[in-house]
């Protein structure tokens, strides 16, 4: 067999067109499908809850109804978007509804609970968690479990509870530590309604564990409408807050939420558990192939196919020293038995050399730079020393 072959690579090895559309096909598949999801998901929210708690939205989840029938009572209704506008409304003649407390920051909860504290005004928190309570009803903590049933008995003596009845407060449970403070609508002996009066003047704040009563496909069942008005109509003026985003200040890094703050609990243990699943999946596909078992090779491969294949691996990646050490040490191998040199000592200089030497009457200081000299430079130097070898073995073979 030539050794010529093992530098002289004759097919590619670069992949079709084909080859790289199946390899590649299964992950294509899944990033389509992952649009395919979010889209969706996006039209879906986007039809079902447009406008959350906007007193503008006549959508399911808005509240344009409430807005409307106090308007019917004589209380106005003023949106506001800005923490600034929100505590420069307070007032003991305005009701203050913040929408959603937990978007605002530790900082901004304080400057809000600073202004509203002796307004003599309400502040209405709607479905305020353990991020926001604390600080803008202080006093007041939320449980972590939220209610299990939507429709609760109001089992108090605040007036307006007792005469709206039953509604649908049932959401984030709270208990609090000031003994003036109204308990309403409980759930497993914590209520979903607190009321606490201010320390001073007229003013107080109502905790609400949930929007419901709020929202306009829920407004006309069970005592949700008398219940809203009353709480939202104390005063002749509601200021509707509906803090966003973009209205927290870079400046309060400190007090910016994490990743894992903005997650609901709920997708931390779903995590958690898929990632038990796919360790578990792992152990049992590893336990399931067993220990490795050696076996004959359906096919016989052809040994100029191991050498060609070798050789364009070589070249791939320009592994020009290791493809003539390899051509050198099998030309090696080969030659000692044919000068009488055992093949154990093939590859020492002392005992090769002058055997060939003797045997074709050459240049000892040639035949060392050619088995056993430095690598070529380039691909020229490699093909020329393969020729130099392959010509070496003939020579001896005829000798």
């Amino acid at each position: 067999m030539s050794t010529r072959a093992m530098a002289a690579p004759t097919t590619s090895v670069s992949p079709t067109t084909r080859q790289v559309w199946t390899r590649a096909r299964g992950i294509v598949l899944a990033v389509v499908l992952l649009l395919i999801a979010a889209v969706a998901i996006a039209v879906v929210r986007s039809q079902t809850r447009h406008g959350d708690l906007d007193p503008r939205s006549a959508d399911p989840y808005g509240s344009r109804a409430v807005a409307e029938l106090l308007a019917d009572r004589g209380v106005s209704t003023r949106v506001v978007t800005s923490l600034k506008a929100a505590r420069a409304a307070a007032g003991p003649d305005t009701t203050l509804l913040v929408a959603v407390p937990d978007l605002l920051t530790h900082r901004q909860q304080s400057q809000l609970h600073s202004a509203t504290a002796s307004s003599g005004g309400r502040t209405v928190l709607v479905a305020a968690g353990a991020w926001s309570v604390e600080r803008l009803a202080p006093g007041v903590t939320a449980d972590p479990a939220t209610s299990i049933d939507s429709a609760l008995d109001p089992d108090c003596t605040l007036p307006e509870a007792r005469r709206a009845g039953r509604a649908d407060t049932g959401g984030v449970r709270y208990t609090t530590t000031d003994l003036d403070a109204d308990s309403c609508y409980p759930s497993g002996r914590l209520a979903t309604l607190i009321r606490v009066p201010a320390a001073s003047g007229n003013g107080d704040t109502i905790v609400l564990g949930a929007p419901d009563i709020l929202l306009n496909d829920r407004l006309d069942e069970q005592g949700n409408a008398s219940l809203a008005l009353q709480l939202l109509g104390s005063r002749p003026h509601l200021v509707w807050y509906l803090p966003s985003l973009a209205d927290s200040p870079v400046t309060d890094s400190g007090d910016r939420k994490s990743i894992l703050d903005l997650l609901p609990s709920g997708w931390l243990w779903g995590t958690l558990q898929l990632f038990i699943a796919a360790a578990l999946a792992a152990f049992w596909r590893g336990r399931r192939f067993g220990p490795l078992v050696a076996e004959r090779l359906p096919v016989a491969i052809r040994a100029s196919e191991t050498v060609e294949g070798r050789a364009r691996l070589y070249r791939k990646a320009n592994a020009r020293d290791r493809a003539a050490a390899a051509l050198r040490s099998t030309t090696r191998t080969r030659l000692a038995p044919l000068v009488g040199v055992p093949v154990a000592q093939a590859h020492a200089p002392e005992a090769l050399l002058p055997a060939l030497s003797a045997h074709l009457h050459g240049d000892g200081q040639n035949l060392h730079s050619l088995l056993f000299g430095p690598p070529p430079g380039d691909d020229a130097a490699l093909i020329a020393l393969t020729d130099q070898l392959d010509a070496l073995e003939r020579e001896v073979r005829r000798s």
